[in-house]
């Protein structure tokens, strides 16, 4: 009787310890399944086919250009509450947006020629950088030190150029003659600075110095189809490109390979930030939809260096 109880003692025990290790298999097999699966953040489609933008505060909040109507910046929880945030001043709209390490916002005014800021608390609007020669500040880039970087399309001449705007709020010329260049982004190390261009389905990478001058361009890749329009890279110097038409957001290496292509849920991705209480939360605005959606990552964004 005692050999035949402690059989069975044993045999049960040996379950008991399958069924952990296959529980634990089982929560990470979920656990890997669940990165790059996109889904629904906001559906209720009230950005207009502009939404542009985002970007996500100390607190989590994401704000996004044109909710309701142009000319507007949004405020979307990270339960995806949609709300008004700001007007934008008239003749003004909204692009890319970046936070400055004094906290207050930086928008792209494509339509006003500048760079907006707007303080958090008071919501007050000013003017950071200035020059009505831009065809249109398209997205925007920032160095940890503040160094700030824009993309300038002409999207009639599919032609571009990229700026830089010091600390004294003045546009400086980088590149001429380019391709329609779009999405704009630096490395997490403040290394590189990458652009793309739209119409040509190019990303070029330059070496940055610490006082945001480029050097040695190179190609970084080319795509065979389909346009691009906004980028953002992870702490791991991956950079994550919404890929517009196709309705995906391409994960490159540093060295161009690709990683992973996540499908969204249109086909009119433009931009993508990364936030979540880990910063390993991506969102992503749908021109298609009006909408946002959302997908877990393995690696912090690099804003969310940033934000810390």
């Amino acid at each position: 009787m005692k050999t035949t109880h402690l059989l069975v003692m044993a045999a049960l025990l040996a379950a008991c310890s399958s069924n952990s290790n296959q529980s634990e298999n089982m929560g990470s097999n979920e656990s890997e399944e669940a990165y790059y699966v996109a889904k629904p953040l906001t559906t209720g489609g009230e950005f207009t086919g502009g939404i542009e933008g985002p970007a996500v505060d100390r607190d989590g909040n994401l704000y996004v250009v044109n909710v309701y109507r142009e000319g507007t910046i949004g405020k979307v929880t990270p339960e995806g509450e949609v709300s008004l945030f700001v007007e934008l001043p008239e003749g003004s709209t909204g692009n890319g947006i970046r936070f400055h390490s004094n906290g207050k916002m930086l928008i792209a005014d494509y339509t006003g020629h500048n760079v907006l800021q707007v303080d958090m608390q008071t919501k007050e609007i000013g003017i950071y950088a200035h020059d009505p020669t831009l065809n249109q500040p398209n997205d925007i880039a920032i160095m940890d030190n503040d160094m700030v970087f824009a993309s300038d399309p002409s999207w009639k001449n599919s032609t571009g150029q990229i700026w830089r705007v010091g600390k004294e709020g003045k546009f400086e010329l980088l590149e001429a003659e380019m391709g329609t260049t779009n999405g704009i982004e630096v490395s997490p190390d403040n290394k590189t600075l990458y652009v793309n261009e739209s119409v040509q389905r190019t990303v070029w990478a330059y070496d940055l110095s610490p006082d945001g001058e480029v050097s040695n361009k190179r190609l970084l890749i080319q795509f065979e189809d389909f346009g691009m329009d906004g980028m953002r890279c992870d702490m791991e110097g991956n950079l994550y490109i919404t890929r517009h038409g196709k309705g995906t957001v391409v994960k490159l290496s540093p060295a161009g390979e690709v990683l992973e292509e996540i499908t969204m849920s249109g086909s009119k991705p433009s931009n993508i930030a990364f936030g979540g209480p880990d910063g390993k939360t991506a969102y992503v605005t749908l021109q298609d939809s009006g909408n946002i959606d959302s997908f877990r990552v393995e690696s912090p964004g690099r804003a969310f260096k940033l934000r810390q």
